[in-house]
């Protein structure tokens, strides 16, 4: 019998601290600007002046703090990243990067990919991620035939920026036993050329190929990026993928997709102590049945390492071209996209989860998919009226504004990411039309009073926060265009709110984190500039000088970080 599995949170400095600095923003309504703030076993006793600190550090009857003084540096809680695959995000910084900074067309992507399987040993699989076919010159995907010249011997897989699919060659059917005849499954697709042959791209549920028979499987609940590697090399890209999170200034994360790959890797991290960012996970629906047979009826775990809800989907991705427009794309009225569920079959599986008291986080990006869960969330609240239900949309990329006024009624929580119309913002009007410069419409939620949550998805994007509120506040794209009207923008002020209380609200942690407000979590990022003061196409130029979780630092910026050499395979 194998001995109980327990674990402590971080270890954190007892000596109690006086932290000031140029300017603390606390995000609380009561005291939005502070000059200091005391902390002690990693909870925030007081914030104000540095006289008010140490007066309540007396009264506490705590010892003379030791003073950490941040000099010309703002202080803002530490960000929150409610939707993001870590571990996902860090087995892909050991694959080959081919996005647009590394190649701009095929034949490049191909040379990229070939310089990889030289330096692999014979029989192990050459990966590749980054790719948006409209952003290369041939405005295409690559074909299997063009990812044969990598290899012949080995699968190939070339993984698109979305997550949702990629490429493969004609190696990795074959081992698999895919044909030009093998069905599409539920929820996926092996896409076929004019002739009806196999072309290489594949989506979302058809990945299931690339796991391998000892591999997660998830059926048609969702695209499956789960691929296998050891178990100490998934600890070790979990590793790389923290200090990824900490250098960005976040502090706490929602994972959106955990299957057994992911949560025996937290597990096993934090047995060995060293979770340095605290995760909420968020099981994939497929999970359901056996979560609900054990009896997870509701949200548990510690400060560091807690279950916090399932994760569905409703269709795929804008990126891609796989979210369902049953009419077509306006790129390509031969693509529809698909949706993972049976409308029926998705209302049911909601209403079970919303009975048993559990919070559920749906994917759905186009007008018909957000009805679909928008209608299932108000069934569900019919059936078993909850007030505080939270349910969540993720991406929520194109909701009509009748739509947004029917996520305020029902209390829904979209949680979107400006960083995807920063990257790719007119590959999705080039999709759908004119209606694409509407993606993500966060000034409109904010008009309806839907709170509004930002997030990376990391890999879709990197984990930088500062980033993703820049593109929320001018929504201009990474090619300079400005998408949509003004009224689709907002502050500098609501995006730092998305990314900290608002985000821990979709999480259920407002009442320990997201804003610096005495008793919570001393969790808090240190910047070299003030992100409501400076111009609004500078705030992604403002660095991450250091980022504090539990009353300890965990990153500064001048300490020396995983290189990129130490993220390949060696």
């Amino acid at each position: 019998m194998r001995k109980l599995r327990t674990f402590e949170a971080m270890p954190v400095d007892y000596v109690p601290q006086l932290v000031h600095a140029a300017t603390i923003r606390t995000l609380d309504p009561g005291a939005p600007v502070a000059g200091a703030m005391l902390l002690h076993a990693g909870r925030i006793l007081a914030v104000g002046t540095a006289a008010d600190c140490l007066l309540a550090a007396a009264e506490l009857g705590l010892p003379a703090p030791a003073e950490q003084d941040l000099g010309d540096a703002v202080v803002v809680p530490g960000f929150i990243d409610a939707h993001a695959h870590p571990l996902m995000y860090g087995q892909l910084k050991t694959w080959v990067d081919c996005g647009p900074d590394r190649a701009s067309s095929i034949p490049e992507i191909v040379d990229l990919l070939r310089q990889r399987a030289a330096e692999t040993p014979n029989g192990l699989p050459v990966r590749g991620y980054g790719y948006e076919h409209v952003n290369l010159a041939e405005g295409r995907h690559p074909t299997r035939h063009e990812l044969d010249r990598v290899a012949t011997d080995r699968e190939v897989y070339l993984m698109n920026a979305s997550g949702h699919g990629g490429v493969v060659n004609s190696y990795t059917f074959e081992l698999h036993g895919i044909t030009d005849e093998t069905p599409n499954p539920a929820g996926g697709e092996y896409f076929r050329d004019a002739d009806g042959q196999l072309t290489g791209e594949l989506s979302d549920a058809a990945c299931n190929i690339l796991t391998g028979v000892e591999g997660v499987k998830v059926g048609h609940h969702g695209p499956n990026f789960h691929l296998a590697d050891a178990p100490d090399e998934h600890l070790r890209q979990l590793r790389i993928a923290q200090e990824s999170f900490l250098a960005g200034g976040v502090t706490t994360l929602g994972d959106c997709q955990v299957s057994r790959r992911e949560f025996d890797m937290y597990l096993r991290l934090a047995e060995e102590n060293q979770l340095k960012v605290r995760v909420n996970m968020y099981l994939l629906s497929h999970l359901l049945d056996e979560a609900a047979e054990m009896g997870l009826h509701g949200q548990f775990g510690n400060a560091f390492l807690s279950f916090a809800g399932f994760k569905f989907y409703a269709d795929g991705t804008l990126g891609g071209w796989t979210a369902y427009f049953p009419d077509g794309y306006v790129g390509d009225p031969c693509r529809t996209g698909q949706l993972y569920h049976d409308p029926a079959d998705y209302a049911d599986l909601i209403s079970r989860a919303h009975g048993l008291g559990l919070q559920t986080a749906t994917h759905a990006q186009s007008p018909t998919a957000l009805d679909m869960v928008i209608g299932a969330i108000e069934r569900a609240q019919a059936e078993r009226p909850d007030a505080d239900a939270r349910h969540r949309i993720e991406h929520c990329g194109l909701p009509t504004p009748q739509q947004i006024r029917r996520m305020a009624e029902a209390g829904i929580y979209p949680v979107n990411q400006p960083q995807h119309y920063y990257n790719w913002g007119e590959g999705v009007q080039e999709a759908v039309g004119t209606p694409g410069e509407r993606f993500n419409p966060l000034g409109e939620f904010v008009e309806a009073g839907v709170p509004v949550t930002i997030s990376s998805d990391a890999p879709v994007a990197e984990p930088l926060p500062l980033e993703a509120i820049q593109a929320a506040v001018t929504r201009v794209t990474r090619n300079g265009h400005r998408l949509g009207p003004d009224g689709l923008r907002i502050t500098a002020a609501q995006a730092l709110a998305a990314h900290t209380i608002n985000a821990a609200r979709a999480l259920g942690r407002e009442d320990d984190l997201g804003s610096l407000t005495r008793g919570k979590r001393a969790d808090f990022t240190v910047l070299s500039a003030d992100p409501l003061e400076v111009e609004p196409d500078r705030i992604a130029e403002i660095s991450v000088r250091e980022t504090w979780v539990d009353g300890v630092r965990r990153f500064t910026a001048d300490r020396t970080t995983t290189t990129a050499k130490e993220a390949q395979h060696v």
